[in-house]
Formats: structure tokens, C-alpha cells, sequence
């Protein structure tokens, strides 16, 4: 496994709605090849509702809104805006084709011109989305039960499980992946393990979001703000 170092000189601190923000740690070899990522995380409560029913009437407003925001030409111009453009930068450079392996952000207003607005999943789904479209960060929700210790990013050993389930497929070896304290937990920008879903007994989640080159911390911690007070409001 790879050496990892102390969380990034950031100390946490809190939003204003009082949730705390976390710095992840990095291993050694991210921190000399990939000086500029860093993830955030964050815990949140959800309620049992969350996720699963309808998400209140404010946020499917909400939803709405952005859909007219994004219509044509500002839809098809979404990639050329400074935090997309550092995302798909940033998709190149570990090896990413965001034209084959869409961004976070392009993925959504592609389905939002399919479908004709964004459509809502249920709580969770949705603050995560508008956090997308409102900041072009990228928000991840864990199981928070699924995580020991704190998150992380480093480089995956040949032959490591993703996650820790019993039929959990091996990882190569060299792959950026999400990690806490143990085991690898998802593929940076990609799958994460089945046991960090949220479900029926979920009762708190981890959000995170990954920060890189061009991508403001303002934005980053912005993103987190959006998905961490919706879900302590429905709480």
C-alpha cells in the first residue's frame, strides 16, 4: 500500500451551517506528480426519507430554475467555462478521455438536453446536482458507515479489492483511487465500491469533492456548503 502523508496545511473549519469541512490526506507520490489535487469531505446527517422520496418543493424549484439556465448554446458551451475546462484538463492528464468518459458536469447537461430539464432522484441526487450545476464541482455521498477513518487519495496496489465486500474485483495496480484509513473505496472519478451506496439504513453520509488545477477552493467548499445544509434542513 502506499505511504501516505498528514492531511494538506488547510485546517478544517466550518460552513456556515456549521458542518465541518475536512481536508483529505494524500500519498507521497500524489503530492510530487499531482501537487494540486486535493479532496474535501465533509459528514452530513440524512434523514430516512432522504435519497429515497421526493425532494421538497424548494429544491425541485430549484431544479427547475437551472433547467431554463441551461438551454442551446449555453448548454453546449458548459465545457469552456473556467471549472469545467480545469476538470477535463485534468481528466487528460491522468489519462481520461472526458470526450469518451464525460465530466461530472457535461454528463449532467447532457441528460438535462435529453430529457428537457433536469430531472429530480430524491434528495440526495438532487442537492448533489444543483451543487454541480451551480459551482461545476463534482460532490460524492458515502455511506458513512462504509468509512473508517478519514478519506484520502493515493495510488491503487496491483491486485487490492475495491472495497471490502467478499466478491469485490481486483484492482491493477497505479490506478488513482478514493481510500480511507484501509481500503480503497472508488476509483478516483469513477466506481465506488457497492457497500458505500447509501440506503435504507444509511443514517449519516460522507461527502467529498475533488479539487484541481484551475478549480477555486471557494467553489470546492461551495459545493460541499450546498449538499451539506440541504441535508441537515431535511434532517
Amino acid at each position: 500500500m502506499s505511504e501516505t502523508m498528514p492531511p494538506l496545511p488547510t485546517s478544517e473549519h466550518l460552513t456556515p451551517d456549521g458542518a465541518v469541512l475536512q481536508p483529505g490526506w494524500r500519498a507521497r507520490e500524489i503530492e510530487r506528480e499531482l501537487p494540486q489535487l486535493r479532496l474535501v469531505f465533509a459528514h452530513a446527517p440524512l434523514a430516512s426519507r432522504a435519497g429515497r422520496g421526493a425532494s421538497p418543493a424548494s429544491i425541485q424549484r430549484r431544479l427547475r430554475s437551472l433547467s431554463d439556465r441551461f438551454k442551446g448554446a449555453h448548454a453546449v458551451a458548459v465545457r469552456r467555462q473556467p471549472v469545467p475546462a480545469a476538470y477535463r484538463v485534468f481528466y487528460r492528464q491522468i489519462g481520461l478521455d472526458p470526450e469518451v468518459a464525460q465530466t461530472p458536469i457535461e454528463a449532467a447537461v447532457r441528460e438535462r438536453m435529453v430529457h428537457g430539464g433536469f430531472l429530480s432522484g430524491g434528495l440526495l441526487e438532487d442537492v448533489r446536482l444543483l451543487a454541480l450545476i451551480d459551482t461545476g464541482v463534482p460532490v460524492w455521498a458515502l455511506d458513512a458507515g462504509a468509512v473508517r477513518g478519514s478519506l484520502g487519495v493515493r495510488l491503487s496496489s496491483e491486485g487490492e479489492p475495491l472495497g471490502r465486500a467478499g466478491d469485490a474485483w481486483s484492482l491493477p495496480g497505479g490506478r488513482l483511487v478514493v481510500a480511507d484509513d484501509s481500503t480503497a473505496l472508488g476509483l478516483l472519478f469513477g466506481e465506488m465500491a457497492g457497500e458505500c451506496a447509501t440506503g435504507a439504513r444509511t443514517r449519516e453520509v460522507t461527502l467529498f469533492a475533488v479539487q484541481v488545477s484551475g478549480v477555486p477552493t471557494l467553489y470546492v467548499e461551495e459545493a460541499l456548503w450546498i449538499c451539506a445544509n440541504a441535508l441537515r434542513e431535511a434532517a
